[in-house]
């Protein structure tokens, strides 16, 4: 079967095996099929050699989390990002991987009404007790405030999921740009979805289909500012995906932090007369490995708390977009790790710049928090009246 690879990129892995420590999957299995050289070394079988598409491949591909930290670790710079997305498409579109009920999930994200009254729907079940607490959802808001312009400074990307589970980081962005004199306008429904997790689930139609939106609704030449790890990655590869088009939209993306990273002279300084409040940073894969951005988070957070480092290297917690639902099992061995860290680290709060990630470590057993609404809540403590 041909998986539509380009056979430079399959050839650039030499096997080295330096990317093993760093997979989340072998690292909790041990298996080599679980492995970023064993899922090439199929794909190479599969595109090559004429292989069959077993039911052992298939589960290869799919336990995938794509958090890419094997990317950062591979000195071959072998892009399996690219490699595991076309060859997770080429599989949905020959209709061997993705069943019907899934494609349906995917496609409902880029209707936001419905995603907002389906979020609604999930929180009355949830107040009724009526949702099986094993569920990895967080604790699903009813209603929301709707987010208010402060100015065309930039965009604000609210995105899809994150705009109807967790909006009031939306609102904390919002606030903290606002001290730093800066006016956004947020995407709304305009923009209903990046297209992320479509492309992680290997829908490269409905991915191509919203991030064209995306181009063609913020084609402009403001910056496009994002609080939501996923969301940042797949906007900053959007010509990838898109082709031309992405690319202002590529070029103009900017992940929160790094925005107010930059701006940090206006910010007000650190509440004086009180100790400052220790936290602990789980670095998202989308922002680590796929950005190269989490640097930012840690040198903002710094100026209000104090940071203390995790020692396990920037593993992945599990989360994985719609990972921890679909293998639940596994995607909770993962998050052990990360929660065994967090323990060790003597941190009893965790910031997260990712909204699939906050939720995966809170159903953990993890108190987590986005780093901006870290920051806006000890601000807003310090002073009420702003």
């Amino acid at each position: 079967m041909d998986l539509g690879l380009d056979d430079d990129d399959l050839a650039s892995c030499v096997s080295c095996g330096l990317c093993l420590p760093h997979c989340p999957t072998f690292r909790v299995t041990g298996d080599e099929t679980r492995s970023p050289r064993g899922r090439i070394e199929a794909m190479r079988a599969v595109q090559r050699r004429a292989a069959p598409v077993t039911p052992g491949f298939l589960d290869s591909i799919d336990t995938c989390v794509q958090c890419r930290g094997c990317e950062t670790a591979c000195p071959s710079d072998v892009p399996f990002g690219r490699l595991i997305e076309s060859t997770r498409a080429s599989l949905v579109e020959s209709g061997r991987l993705e069943p019907r009920w899934r494609r349906v999930g995917h496609q409902l994200v880029g209707h936001p009404r419905l995603v907002r009254s389906l979020t609604r729907l999930g929180a009355l079940a949830q107040r009724a007790r009526v949702v099986p607490k094993r569920l990895p959802l967080p604790e699903l808001p009813i209603r929301q405030d709707p987010l208010v312009a402060t100015g065309d400074d930039a965009w604000l990307f609210t995105g899809c999921v994150a705009d109807a589970w967790d909006r009031e980081t939306h609102a904390a962005t919002i606030r903290l740009l606002a001290r730093a004199g800066i006016g956004v306008r947020p995407t709304g429904d305009a923009v209903p979805c990046c297209g992320a997790l479509a492309a992680h689930a290997g829908h490269a139609d409905l991915a191509e289909q919203l991030g064209s939106t995306v181009a063609q609704r913020l084609d402009d030449d403001r910056p496009i500012i994002v609080d939501v790890a996923g969301c940042g990655a797949q906007l900053a590869e959007l010509d990838r995906h898109v082709g031309p088009a992405g690319a202002s939209v590529a070029r103009r993306s900017v992940d929160v932090h790094t925005y107010l990273l930059a701006h940090a002279d206006r910010l007000p300084p650190s509440p004086s007369g009180a100790d400052r409040p220790i936290v602990a940073i789980h670095d998202p894969c989308h922002l680590r490995h796929a950005q190269g951005r989490h640097q930012a988070v840690h040198d903002l957070l710094a100026r209000y708390y104090d940071v203390v480092p995790l020692d396990d290297e920037g593993l992945c917690c599990g989360a994985g977009g719609a990972y921890a639902a679909l293998h639940p099992d596994e995607a909770a061995r993962i998050a052990q790790r990360k929660v065994d860290a967090v323990r060790r680290s003597g941190a009893t709060t965790v910031a997260s710049a990712n909204l699939g990630c906050t939720v995966h470590l809170a159903h953990a057993g993890l108190t987590v928090s986005h780093p901006v609404r870290l920051i806006d809540d000890l601000l807003r403590q310090a002073d009420p009246a702003s």
